[in-house]
Order: C-alpha cells, then sequence, then structure tokens
C-alpha cells in the first residue's frame, strides 16, 4: 500500500486494502537464492575497553555466554555507525556472530546503561497506558497534542519528547531496508529536500524526525549508518528507534498502519507537522505530499 488515507474513519478502509496492496519487502529486490543454513548466534553482554575506529574494531570485557563461551575480554568487528557509537567503559548488549574465518562480529548493539533503559522502559509504559486509556480515540487527530514518548537516536542517547518542546517539528516512519524506492526512501528524499528550503526559508527552529517502523533491525548504529551514507545533515534531523511497543503505540497514535507477514513489512505512510505548542497542524499521508508546502506552514523566528 503506498498511500493511507487522512481521515481516522477511513482506517478500516485501509486495513482492507492494506491486504491486497503492495508493500515494502525485506525480500522485494532479492532473487531467489539457495537455501542456506541458518546463522548461529549468541546473545552477548560487556563492557567496551578500546575503540578502534579505524578498524572498526571494539574490545569487549564480556559476560559468560552460556554453552559457548566463559566470561573474557575478545576483540569484535563492529559496523562503522557502532564503532561511531562506542564509548569506552560503556556497557552493551549484542548478538555475538561467529564467522567462518575465526572473527567475531557483534551486531545489533544497544545501550545497556541501566538508568537509560528504566527511563526509555518507563515512557514505554506510560505510553501504552496512555493508548489503552484512549482506546478507539487513540488515533490522534489535527489540533492534538503530541503524545510524550523516549528512544534512542541514531548516536544512542536517549531522546524524550520534551527536547523538542519550543520546536517546530516534522515526523515520518521508515525502515532502514524498505526496497520500494517510493516508499520510504522516497520519504527521506522529501525530508530531506524539506530540511533544505527550510533552511534557505530561515527556519531556524526545525527538527526532522524519522522513527523507525523496524526496532528489531534498526539499531541506534544501524541509523547511524543509514543517515551517513545518505549524507544526512544530523544536526536537526533525529533518526529514532526503541521497544517494540513503544514503536506500535506511536503507529497507533498517528494512525499508521504497519504489520509484518513472514518477511514482508506491510506499512503505509504519513508525515506530521507539530507546531511549537505541540499540536499536530498538519499531516499527509502517502509520499505525494511536496516539501513546499510543509515548509510554507512553519513559523519563522
Amino acid at each position: 500500500m503506498r498511500m493511507c488515507m487522512k481521515s481516522n474513519t477511513l482506517l478500516g478502509v485501509l486495513a482492507l486494502a492494506l491486504l491486497t496492496g503492495s508493500a515494502c519487502s525485506r525480500q522485494d529486490a532479492e532473487k531467489e537464492a539457495p537455501t542456506e543454513a541458518p546463522e548461529i548466534t549468541y546473545p552477548l553482554t560487556g563492557e567496551i575497553l578500546v575503540v578502534d575506529r579505524e578498524k572498526n574494531r571494539l574490545l569487549v570485557k564480556h559476560d559468560e555466554i552460556p554453552d559457548y563461551m566463559p566470561a573474557m575480554t575478545m576483540e569484535f568487528i563492529a559496523s562503522p555507525g557502532d564503532v561511531a557509537n562506542a564509548k569506552e567503559g560503556q556497557r552493551i548488549r549484542a548478538v555475538l556472530v561467529p564467522s567462518e574465518n575465526g572473527d567475531f562480529l557483534l551486531r545489533n548493539i544497544w545501550p545497556d546503561d541501566q538508568l537509560a533503559t528504566s527511563s526509555v522502559n518507563a515512557s514505554a509504559d506510560a505510553l501504552r497506558q496512555d493508548t489503552l486509556i484512549r482506546g478507539r480515540g487513540a488515533y490522534r487527530e489535527v489540533g492534538e497534542k503530541l503524545p510524550d514518548f523516549s528512544l534512542y537516536d541514531q548516536t544512542g542517547e536517549v531522546v524524550q519528547s520534551s527536547r523538542f518542546r519550543g520546536r517546530q517539528i516534522m515526523i515520518n516512519f521508515i525502515f532502514t531496508r524498505c526496497p520500494v524506492a517510493t516508499m520510504c526512501p522516497a520519504s527521506t528524499m522529501k525530508m530531506m529536500e524539506t530540511q533544505r528550503l527550510a533552511n534557505e526559508a530561515g527556519v531556524e527552529t526545525l527538527e526532522l524526525i524519522s522513527i523507525t517502523l523496524d526496532p528489531e533491525y534498526d539499531t541506534p548504529g544501524v541509523l547511524r549508518d543509514y543517515a551517513t551514507s545518505r549524507g544526512i545533515d544530523t544536526s536537526n534531523f533525529s533518526f529514532l528507534t526503541g521497544p517494540e511497543r513503544a514503536i506500535k503505540d506511536l503507529l497507533k497514535q498517528f494512525g499508521v498502519i504497519a504489520n509484518f507477514d513472514g518477511s514482508i513489512l506491510k506499512h503505509t505512510l504519513t508525515t506530521l507537522m507539530i507546531s511549537k505548542d505541540g499540536k499536530i497542524i498538519h499531516r499527509a499521508d502517502g509520499t505525494l505530499w511536496e516539501p513546499r508546502d510543509f515548509v510554507g506552514k512553519m513559523r519563522r523566528p
């Protein structure tokens, strides 16, 4: 499905159309390949001791990995985004992947700071409660307030919605592996164009936010690599991820439909404009919106 309806009353129609329409798939761009043996992975927790950004390696003092290896200090290969986010002395949780050549890879790296985790989880609990209380009226119409949330950005830092108070906000939802050019990639390009036009127009209070539809895969490091590979200016453009339950509640409150059918992620697209006082003032569904229309609604200093 390439577009969603603007009216809350049409969400039922949209859901039906979604089942038969096109969707973003993690396999759409892939040809059939021979069946491969399932990848062996192990959950890992530990503390980063040394960060080698030139070689994209991390020296980690990890805890015992049950049924695999005792606690020890080891060197791991990681993605550029994960290495860029890494800090010496930081505790992380990740997935260890042994490779055939004897190297060990770390993927799905998340901060494992107790205070940060507690903050994000408490916010997710509050958001879930808010969604349940709103019931069938969970969908937020134009004129309603932005819900409170706490998520991780592309640097691994916790971002609370209160950070954007007094700012004009644009929000959309994407996932980094979307292979359909007219879906998530097009949405990202339009957000980048909006950022450029707003800068040219002298809009100094704009914040752009893209929230992942696929938090299981889109960790902070993955989102950082996504932004870097596209040359995105992240000075006022945040890519957010976090607990799946928090993402699902935000999707419900913003009227975005997203669900996996096997490996296929079926979803609709929505872009919202939030005023300085935190109210939704405009929304566009699908990708047929124009950046100039959003910039035209933005207040100059």
